[in-house]
């Protein structure tokens, strides 16, 4: 995936996350804020006080002198207690923020994929969304907390950098530079070494960690990639034990871990040079200011309490001026799930607008005044441009009892138009007005939960009340499933194809529409089951309307007028 330039970059994350310090909840986002800035300030002022007690220590030491010594050793038990309590109160704060900011980013996304069917229309879109369900719950959570993490070291950083380039401005003093007759002199000369020195290594580091930020989008791709793949093996663990098709699914396995293989090779080839050069890095960045500032105090210009000050002040200015180098990683891990985020957003929004434009191929859906289902010139095409039906002219009045016979695929695609899943096409689907359709699929959902929610689902638990439940229970065939109304499960698994169709007749009595879309939904069902269960609709629903698609022949002259689909 090509990232996009850095200016954009920053845009478009600030205009999808940034609407989160200006939510319902901004006083308090803000106070918070607030409150990590102020903790952040009390950081810094622990450290200038930590570099002025170390000189003062070490000139206590070098003086030889006890009551400077237990003096200093009682101020640091107050700068110990001071720094506990900015330190925990900081992780607390941040955290609080952190959180707060996740579950707003994640509501919004959430809110837009599962929307009006959202989530299943992406998946016909071409583009870089893959997994959103990792990006939603992975992805979203590494670029918030980054994002604060990052923020707050390097609002850190120039404070920091702030604080100490006066203080280390001070004890540098002045040098004179002697070029054959000239002599130059020069002031603060460890603030421009510091400064250098620092600049050379985060040139130096950027260049070195660049193949990184790549790796990493790769990683999390292959790994996103890898756990799809399970999970959709676990969700089908018994079709696939039924038709042995593990011989199948361990080399699909084995192929999706080898990317993964080949990606971790790739980035850690990547880390192990940042590693290798910021690790040495480290070792210079400490002995460096105490080399450079020793001639003066062996000549004895300065103090050994302004030596260790002046090398405390050196590492606390190259830390802060180093900010690029020591976060290349965390930024190009944060800058890679951005992108994901992103990328699931833009195809969200882009669908929106997709369907929310006139356009002459998409299938315009209205309501009339009236309980009729009308198609006008309907013509229902593949992403592909193939066309599935076309110039549908039909009007389905209340009541009726239709067959869609002919081409099952096609069926299902007008079940998904008249959904609105599908709105690839022409011509005009007329709802009937206030009335809401039901759809009843080969496979009814159910949710993990208690049966009883998985019952009732999309409507709450308590919707309908126990007599109900047991009564529909009982006339579907389903009189075991009673006492485990309020056990929790998965039922998907722990039940039968053929106990989950009948629940979804079940379901169908608790509900009671007006409008039956039935497709294949008893096709686990011997004949004579399956025959029952169409009888049983119409002598319970006897003014509904019922359009079935079925492979089962005795179902079809159960209906009045057949509607053939090619």
């Amino acid at each position: 995936m090509a990232l996009r330039t850095k200016s954009r970059f920053f845009l478009d994350f600030i205009k999808l996350a940034g609407p989160f310090w200006q939510s319902e909840n901004k006083n308090t986002i803000i106070g918070f804020s607030v409150a990590l800035v102020v903790l952040t300030i009390l950081q810094i002022a622990i450290s200038v006080v930590i570099t002025m007690w170390s000189a003062a220590l070490f000139d206590a030491l070098d003086q030889q002198s006890m009551t400077k010594f237990f003096t200093q050793a009682g101020l640091i038990v107050l700068i110990f207690i001071a720094n506990m309590a900015v330190t925990a109160s900081h992780v607390m704060v941040k955290r609080r923020l952190q959180l707060d900011w996740r579950g707003w980013l994640t509501n919004k996304l959430i809110g837009q994929w599962m929307h009006n069917g959202r989530h299943y229309l992406i998946t016909h879109i071409p583009g870089k969304h893959d997994n959103p369900d990792g990006r939603i719950a992975e992805d979203i959570r590494i670029s918030t907390e980054l994002a604060i993490d990052l923020t707050h070291s390097l609002l850190y950083c120039v404070l920091l950098l702030i604080s100490f380039t006066e203080i280390l401005w001070d004890l540098s003093g002045t040098i004179t530079l002697n070029l054959f007759l000239v002599e130059i002199p020069i002031a603060g000369h460890l603030v421009w070494l510091s400064i250098i020195y620092a600049a050379c290594a985060s040139t130096l580091g950027w260049w070195i960690g660049r193949p990184l930020s790549k790796a990493t989008d790769d990683r999390q791709t292959v790994e996103a990639n890898f756990r799809f793949g399970l999970v959709k093996a676990r969700e089908n663990s018994m079709a696939i034990a039924l038709i042995h098709g593990e011989r199948h699914e361990n080399p699909h396995f084995h192929a999706l871990f080898g990317d993964i293989i080949t990606v971790w090779h790739q980035q850690t080839n990547a880390w192990a040079k940042i590693l290798l050069f910021s690790s040495g890095y480290s070792v210079l960045s400490m002995a460096f200011p105490i080399l450079v500032s020793a001639p003066r105090y062996i000549l004895g210009n300065i103090s050994l309490g302004a030596l260790m000050q002046s090398a405390q002040a050196f590492q606390h200015m190259v830390s802060a001026l180093s900010w690029p180098v020591d976060n290349m990683g965390r930024v190009a891990e944060w800058r890679a799930s951005v992108e994901r985020v992103l990328g699931l957003n833009e195809v969200l929004v882009q669908l929106e607008e997709e369907i929310a434009k006139p356009d002459p191929h998409r299938i315009l859906i209205k309501k009339n005044e009236q309980s009729i289902l009308r198609f006008d010139k309907l013509c229902l095409s593949r992403l592909d441009g193939i066309v599935c039906i076309e110039g549908l002219d039909e009007e389905i009045n209340a009541g009726e009892r239709i067959l869609l016979a002919g081409n099952p695929y096609t069926g299902n695609k007008l079940f998904k138009a008249m959904a609105r899943l599908w709105p690839w096409g022409e011509g005009t689907i007329e709802l009937p007005d206030d009335d809401p359709m039901f759809f009843m699929p080969p496979r009814p959902y159910l949710p993990t939960g208690s049966l009883r929610m998985a019952i009732c689902y999309p409507s709450e638990s308590e919707a309908f009340n126990q007599e109900a439940l047991e009564s529909a229970l009982e006339r579907v065939g389903l009189t075991d499933l009673i006492p485990q109304l309020d056990e929790t499960g998965d039922w998907e698994k722990n039940l039968e194809r053929e106990q989950q169709q009948r629940l979804g007749m079940v379901r169908l009595l608790l509900h009671r529409p007006k409008w039956i879309m039935m497709q294949e939904a008893f096709n686990s069902l011997n004949p004579e089951d399956e025959v029952e269960m169409i009888r049983m609709i119409m002598r319970e629903f006897p003014d509904s309307t019922l359009l079935t698609i079925t492979k089962q022949p005795a179902v079809r002259a159960l209906h009045k007028r057949q509607i053939i689909l090619i």
